[in-house]
């Protein structure tokens, strides 16, 4: 499919156009993109160990629901707690960073 010049199909690029130069939404933003990324971290170390969600849920002594919660992005516990009790039963550990930001010449 040929796009027009300033046309785009990509969703990323879509919402980053709608939110502008908005601080709260771009806040929102960072943090709808930590949980995906928590949520996929978690996905994917329980998809290596080959375990369902309750037998994860039995191994870290939580409910099936918090790990579903978790991997769809849609956990409001705390986290931290939860993370380390699930990569303690998954035979990991967590590690948390800060980064810099990208410096912006604006």
């Amino acid at each position: 499919m040929r796009e027009k010049p300033g046309v785009t199909y990509d969703a990323l690029e879509i919402i980053d156009r709608m939110i502008g130069d908005d601080p709260e939404m771009r806040a929102g933003l960072v943090e709808e993109e930590l949980n995906l990324h928590i949520a996929q971290l978690a996905y994917d170390a329980r998809e290596a160990a080959g375990l369902t969600r309750q037998q994860l849920a039995k191994r870290a002594g939580t409910a099936r629901g918090v790990i579903a919660d978790l991997e769809d992005a849609d956990y409001d516990g705390p986290l931290v707690p939860v993370l380390t009790r699930i990569a303690a039963a998954l035979g990991m550990r967590v590690e948390l960073r800060l980064v810099p930001l990208p410096r912006s010449d604006s």
